[in-house]
């Protein structure tokens, strides 16, 4: 059948993968590069004309007429500059040319980009950088196609002004701490250890005639004025529920363009809230996952477009119902198969586990303030601790299993045994028995661990992975290298282990908890136990510019204090910028759309009472009375908290940059936001529906 879809012949057809390279590479060439992927070796400068010409031959094939290179600066999205294969005319005639320089580097504006004092507007120079080990990729759209290099970028004096040239590093940093993890335990074998990550992508889709008569979608991406609908989440019919087919087809041609691309799209269902929908991948390693991930929040705009639909990835673009995340499961993996946080059947028994679960259980409580940074943004304030996500508070699950073989640790100091899941029975006889997992899951952990990987649930599902993988990997690797330091000298190996084991165990159990992560006891538990409440981005900025950061970041080579001093400054801009934006969107809302149109209402509940009167004068008007009163009371408190709005906004925009800046946006023009948006809300379920000037929350979740 000609219509049948063949996943394997579609699956990498626009990428430049290891197939492609060895197919089009000399094998000289090809090994040389391959080296360098594989091994982390540096790459040998004379072969990027070779591999140049071969990826320009492959893409004009494919219909490609230009080039860019494709990097992710500090804006949490992608930037690209296109240029064409074409050299200087000669004769009249152009000839398609891409050189090895062309490959390797670019320079596009650094002052353009958000930069946090690290580039002036007169220090324009910036480098991106090809980054061999994330394959080249071919777009097609409405632009035509172009070959897409996956790019570091920095400024002219080395600084990164990106998000994947510090998750390079970090990784650099924990491959060699993990390898000295595994050298204790007589494995010569593994040659690489790396990050493996999959990333949970949820996002919302409406339809875009509607979208488009909504301001606050287009400009903020949440809305930030609506009243519920009677019905919301509550049946809890839409998670796993039928997927419809508007939806379906969407979803089909989604996976289409992703494998195409080389994206392992695996899973795909609906959420919890009406109109909310994931997608997940299969794992791979980290830096390939962190580009996917983008190109898969791209193609979900670009393909939603093209449904007659508009994708949301905002944390909370409706109150009222869940909002979205990016859960990220992160593990360990060796380049022989050895997953480091495997813990076998009988983890008491796994000692090598056990010490890795040890590191990761001290670097999280020791950084819980860099890794609830890392998962910060404008949006998550909305989500986090609000009962739909994890709290704002770091902990980590690790279930009934291993914490009894903690327990048992740091209680007798031997661990002797591991229960086990057992069997499951439904009661039908037709249905077969099942093993049962060792321990239950737990969705209201931030760090929960799920198997043979930990998931971190926190991150936001607009936000790019590169931080919080970036901030995993290098935590990590600073436990792994003070472990190793440690074991690498003892006389007595076994015991030393064992030793250190319990001892870091009974020194970070506080940051272990398997209950409910919602309940107003934990948040109560967790101060008694010292752990941070960061409730805020604002707040959470601060954890990157301490002491402690700066002695890990710079120890690893993953950040230079400036670098980090630049990012902090970064993101108080960006958060100041957001809060900016949609209080001037609600400000320009209210006064041009909402104030008329209740205006109109009133109006006509006065025409009607006169006209009624007139005609009769003892007809009861009580009820159109008391809705104008009603109405033109929620008015005057409109035009009241508009007034206070505009008032503190305009004093945000005037204060002092950075976190001054930003500690009045979060203080006061939040708060005179909360106060517009409760009468506004509240006009909405009283005003005719045929004057109220946009879609209604039930229009946008329930009608797509």
């Amino acid at each position: 059948m000609s219509d049948v879809l063949n996943v394997s012949e579609m699956f990498g057809k626009n990428v430049f993968n290891d197939a492609v390279m060895r197919d089009r590479l000399p094998k000289s060439v090809y090994k040389k590069l391959k080296k360098t992927i594989e091994d982390g070796a540096e790459l040998d400068p004379s072969i990027a004309d070779v591999v140049a010409h071969a990826m320009k031959d492959w893409a004009i094939e494919r219909g490609a007429t230009h080039y860019t290179h494709w990097f992710q600066p500090l804006t949490g999205v992608t930037a690209e500059k296109h240029d064409s294969f074409i050299s200087a005319p000669s004769d009249g005639k152009v000839i398609m040319e891409f050189s090895g320089k062309e490959l390797i580097k670019g320079e596009p504006d650094a002052s353009s980009f958000p930069s946090g004092g690290l580039r002036a507007t007169f220090e324009a120079r910036g480098y991106t950088v090809w980054d061999c080990t994330s394959p080249a990729f071919l777009r097609e759209d409405a632009i035509g196609v172009t070959l897409c290099i996956p790019t570091s970028f920095c400024s002219y004096k080395g600084e990164a002004l990106d998000k994947k040239t510090p998750l390079l590093r970090s990784m650099q940093a924990v491959n060699e701490q993990a390898l000295r993890i595994l050298r204790l335990f007589g494995n010569t074998t593994a040659k690489r250890v790396a990050p493996s990550v999959g990333a949970e992508q949820e996002y919302f889709l409406v339809d875009r005639e509607k979208y488009l008569q909504r301001k606050d979608l287009i400009y903020t991406g949440r809305t930030l004025f609506g009243a519920m609908p009677p019905k919301g989440q509550e049946l809890e019919d839409h998670y796993f529920g039928a997927i419809r087919e508007r939806i379906g087809s969407y979803m089909n041609d989604v996976n289409k363009e992703l494998w195409k691309l080389g994206v392992p799209a695996k899973t795909q269902h609906n959420e919890v809230a009406p109109a909310q929908h994931e997608l997940a991948p299969i794992y791979e390693g980290v830096n390939q996952a962190v580009d996917h991930n983008q190109i898969v929040m791209e193609t979900l705009k670009k393909v939603a477009g093209r449904h007659g639909m508009a994708c949301l990835l905002h944390e909370k673009p409706f109150a009222g119902v869940n909002g979205s995340g990016k859960h990220d499961n992160w593990s360990l993996t060796g380049d022989d198969g050895t997953n480091l946080l495997n813990p076998g059947d009988t983890p008491h028994e796994n000692i090598q586990f056990l010490l890795v679960l040890a590191c990761i259980i001290k670097a999280v409580d020791i950084h819980a303030d860099l890794l609830r940074e890392s998962a910060s943004d404008v949006g998550n304030d909305h989500r986090l601790g609000a009962n739909e996500a994890p709290p704002a508070i770091i902990s980590i699950f690790l279930g009934e299993q291993l914490e009894d073989v903690i327990d048992q640790l740091c209680s007798t100091g031997e661990a002797t045994h591991s229960k086990q899941g057992g069997t499951l029975k439904t009661g039908v006889d037709i249905l077969p028995d099942l093993d049962k997992d060792a321990t239950d899951r737990n969705r209201t952990s931030p760090f929960a661990f799920t198997g043979n990987k930990f998931e971190f649930r926190m991150v936001g599902s607009s936000d790019s992975i590169a931080s919080p993988n970036t901030v995993l990997n290098t935590i990590v690797a600073e436990a792994f290298k003070e472990a190793a330091d440690m074991l690498e000298k003892a006389e007595d190996f076994d015991m030393a282990v064992h030793d250190f084991i319990k001892e870091t165990l009974a020194a970070h159990k506080r940051i272990i908890f398997n209950g409910n992560g919602y309940s107003d006891e934990w948040v109560a538990e967790a101060e008694r136990r010292g752990l941070p409440n960061i409730r805020s981005m604002v707040d959470a900025i601060p954890a990157l510019t301490t002491d402690k950061a700066v002695k890990l970041f710079e120890a690893f080579g993953v950040f230079t204090k400036a670098e980090l001093e630049s990012r902090s400054e970064v993101e108080y801009e960006n958060y100041s910028k957001a809060i900016n934006i949609e209080a001037r969107t609600m400000y320009d809302m209210a006064s041009k759309s909402i104030i008329p149109a209740v205006i109109k209402y009133t109006t006509q509940l006065a025409s009607s009472i006169a006209a009624v009167k007139g005609v009769c004068q003892e007809a009861d008007v009580s009820t159109q009375t008391e809705l104008l009163i009603e109405t033109s009371k929620l008015l005057a408190e409109i035009k009241t908290a508009l007034a206070r709005l505009l008032e503190v906004t305009e004093k945000a925009a005037a204060a002092e940059g950075g976190k001054v800046q930003a500690l009045v946006y979060h203080s006061q023009v939040v708060p005179a936001m909360e106060a517009l948006r409760a009468p506004v809300d509240q006009l909405e379920m009283i005003v005719d529906k045929e004057l109220w000037p946009m879609p209604s929350y039930g229009d946008l979740i329930f009608e797509v």
